[in-house]
């Protein structure tokens, strides 16, 4: 596997901090879910939040991650 360039190691950077954001967000909800129950609206937003961090960070994970050839033009 080839060292990956600058942008993917910012893209996995940032791939853990929306693992932490989905933490966080799932603590908010529960937080909200047990001070005014389950039905109330920030604990749907927050538990929606959890989906959107997830799936972002799995996807800047990926693309962080990834063995990518070098595609300049060798002159």
């Amino acid at each position: 596997m080839s060292r990956p360039n600058k942008y993917q190691r910012v893209s996995v950077f940032f791939a853990y901090l929306f693992y932490l954001a989905a933490v966080a967000s799932v603590a908010a909800a529960a937080w909200f879910g047990w001070t005014r129950g389950g039905m109330a609206p920030a604990t749907g937003a927050f538990l929606a939040s959890v989906v959107f961090f997830i799936g972002g960070g799995v996807v800047l994970h990926v693309m962080g991650r990834a063995d990518l050839p070098d595609l300049r033009i060798d002159r």
